[in-house]
């Protein structure tokens, strides 16, 4: 295993039930969740709140933890989503993994509180009508979030490597939420 990143990330949905998804202008421009890591001595609560707000310029209210999403440092960047950065693998060694709190969210207010920080398009989907390309811990997320789940402990499966035939895909783990 190599070094374990924590990060956060929420399901934000407005009063029209929307979801708030970001895209990055860079690389495979998939859409994720709105998020960011923790710092040093940070409540993942706290620390979703004030990436949101500076990624968004949205006031959320955290509601509740959807799950803990765990990535292996193979996924790659991309595979997270563009509000989680992971530094590129290379002299610096294995990417890490990383384990992402995703938090269900509302947001406060008739409309942004300031304006967001750079680095991601924002954009409202209904439930019925999201992207396709989705970051695989943003797909798991949204999934579980959707169909009321929380608590969720998940391993987020990343997309096939580019040029990589579809025949060879990963399937997604089990759900290893608890069963009441």
């Amino acid at each position: 295993m190599s070094a374990l990143t924590w990060a956060v990330a929420a399901v934000v949905t407005d009063d029209a039930g929307r979801v708030l998804l970001c895209r990055q202008g860079r690389g495979e421009r998939r859409y994720g969740l709105p998020g960011g890591r923790l710092r040093p001595a940070e409540s993942p609560v706290r620390a979703a709140s004030r990436d949101i707000r500076a990624e968004t310029g949205w006031e959320v209210e955290i509601v509740d933890l959807v799950g803990l999403y765990h990535l292996a440092g193979r996924c790659g960047p991309s595979s997270v989503g563009p509000g989680v950065p992971v530094p590129a693998a290379g002299r610096a060694g294995p990417l890490p993994d990383v384990l992402v709190h995703v938090f269900r969210a509302r947001t406060r207010g008739p409309g942004p509180a300031g304006d967001p920080v750079g680095g991601c398009r924002l954009s409202w989907h209904h439930p019925s009508a999201l992207p396709e390309a989705l970051t695989p811990t943003t797909r798991a997320a949204l999934t579980d979030a959707l169909a009321g789940r929380s608590g969720v402990l998940r391993d987020a499966v990343p997309a096939p490597a580019a040029g990589q035939p579809p025949g060879q895909r990963t399937t997604p783990p089990a759900d290893r939420t608890p069963r009441h």
